[in-house]
């Protein structure tokens, strides 16, 4: 399934029946990744009037309930309106699906007690590249990013500085393997958020971020068409799952 993009004056070509999955899948139960301080998903029959409605127990359909929080349980796409007063809905303001994308794998630095990306790491892996999208990968990269629980274990985050390094380049889809693009205790500063989304000028209610990824090591560094695809909820994030496609040569 070969077909051509053009994309400004270049034509790319991609294989559509190669696709490359970088989310992380909401699961019932403790083994799913988790972040925030809640307990895990739940995947469950209802039940009515004393009934199971699952098959294995004798209904004729299976008919589960979902019980989950999108920043907290698996890959999540969000706007701005995460942290603004005004809840600007993803399913309104994510409007296009394709995007050209940098994949690019980093060692956090050491900061006190912190890790951290910095922008002189974003400035040398991206070097002149004019992408829509950067997808961030930090090393190690294990399988536990698949079922790690997150919550009060400081994660890596961006500084400041590298979160207005990918504004200013003109990013305008962020995506990393972390449960948040900022400490996890910053006193609600929001530091990174706060700076991508440009609250203190016009908003770029266009920009997202996205959390929880997950980048497999047979994934290469470079450049991708990327689909971010979401389900469509009139919230300020949904669970997503962003695919990646190798630009054939």
């Amino acid at each position: 399934m070969l077909t051509t993009i053009q994309y400004n004056s270049r034509k790319l070509k991609i294989d559509l029946s190669q696709p490359l999955d970088i989310s992380i899948a909401i699961k019932n139960g403790v083994s799913n990744v988790n972040a925030w301080y809640l307990g895990p998903p739940k995947i469950e029959p209802e039940v009515m009037d004393g009934e199971t409605i699952s098959v294995e127990k004798g209904a004729v359909v299976n008919f589960n309930t979902i019980n989950f929080n999108p920043h907290s349980h698996g890959t999540h796409t969000e706007t701005v309106g995460h942290i603004t007063e005004k809840v600007y809905s993803i399913n309104k303001h994510l409007t296009q699906f394709f995007f050209l994308a940098e994949v690019i794998t980093v060692a956090p630095e050491k900061l006190g007690d912190d890790y951290v990306i910095s922008k002189k790491q974003l400035q040398f892996a991206l070097g002149n590249k004019k992408r829509d999208a950067v997808v961030i990968r930090t090393i190690p990269n294990t399988r536990e990013k698949l079922t790690k629980q997150y919550s009060h274990t400081n994660p890596t985050y961006l500084k400041v500085e590298a979160a207005e390094y990918l504004k200013t380049k003109g990013v305008k889809h962020l995506l990393i393997d972390l449960p948040s693009v900022d400490k996890e205790q910053d006193e609600g500063e929001l530091l990174a958020h706060n700076a991508f989304w440009n609250t203190r000028g016009k908003l770029r209610l266009d920009a997202t971020i996205t959390e929880f990824i997950y980048v497999s090591n047979k994934i290469d560094d470079g450049c991708y068409m990327l689909n971010l695809q979401i389900a469509p909820f009139e919230n300020d994030a949904s669970p997503s799952k962003p695919i990646l496609y190798k630009i054939i040569a």
